[in-house]
């Protein structure tokens, strides 16, 4: 019985580990782009970064997949989260970091056709803002 405990801990804390360390990537890689493109907001390279950078995550690749999500998705939304949440808190910027958290981008890909200030309202209060 003690070893089916053990292996259990030992699952649960690689799970943490991987999760976590899956986090920090993304987080790294938003912020990345958040410094690369923060003086050049309008360039289609940010667009395709993104995505790909989407397509190189294991969850968000699901996601895209789910709802058939094209870069030209991205640049919409984008463009939408342009509009109102342009600007930059710490290492949170509403257009690039809403992308790469898995539950935002899932609603983001899901409500690709509501407005752009709901859109972004719902972002900023997801990321406290």
């Amino acid at each position: 019985m003690q070893y089916f405990f053990i292996m259990i801990l030992i699952a649960a804390t690689l799970i943490f580990i991987f999760g976590t360390r899956r986090a920090m990537r993304m987080s790294q890689i938003s912020v990345a782009l958040i410094e690369k493109y923060e003086n050049d907001k309008d360039n289609p390279a940010l667009i395709q970064e993104i995505f790909d950078a989407l397509k190189n995550d294991f969850r968000c690749k699901k996601i895209l997949e789910k709802y058939n999500a094209t870069p030209d998705d991205i640049k919409k939304l984008h463009k939408k989260l342009m509009k109102w949440g342009d600007f930059r808190k710490y290492n949170r910027y509403i257009p690039i970091t809403s992308f790469f958290n898995v539950t935002t981008l899932e609603y983001l890909l899901k409500h690709k056709t509501d407005d752009a200030k709901s859109l972004t309202e719902k972002m900023m209060n997801h990321f406290h803002i």
